[in-house]
């Protein structure tokens, strides 16, 4: 189920942000379709993104795929639990499995993202 308090990028990367800053993750859809994640490339602390970047790397027995940032701003943590332990993105995707922080520059850019339903519409068209 996809949570209804988080938006959603196209890339499959999800947001929840609070208090001006964005925690960032991929999504269940994400994770079930990579497989059993073994490395992560995160973004540098205090590194500058903007919205659409590609900022790391996620790779997967299957494949390896780009990790998009969907907010600009500085990146101010990372997530190492999950650097030293990436299966836990398959199994928490939305609670510990998070990847990184960003301080938003513009935080009018979360209202471009899709909701719960638009995502889970976006999936089943895929």
């Amino acid at each position: 189920m996809t949570p209804e308090d988080l938006k959603y990028y196209k890339e499959h990367e999800w947001v929840r942000v609070e208090n001006g800053i964005a925690t960032v993750g991929i999504t269940d859809y994400a994770q079930d379709a990579l497989g059993d994640i073994v490395y992560l490339d995160l973004p540098d602390i205090d590194e500058e993104v903007m919205a659409g970047d590609i900022v790391g790397e996620i790779e997967s027995v299957k494949s390896t795929a780009d990790l998009h940032t969907p907010v600009s701003g500085k990146v101010i943590e990372i997530n190492k639990n999950a650097i030293d332990n990436p299966e836990i993105i398959n199994e928490q995707p939305y609670g510990d499995g998070w990847l990184f922080k960003i301080e938003l520059s513009d935080p009018d850019e979360i209202n471009s993202l899709m909701d719960a339903k638009a995502y889970d519409e976006y999936v089943e068209e895929l």
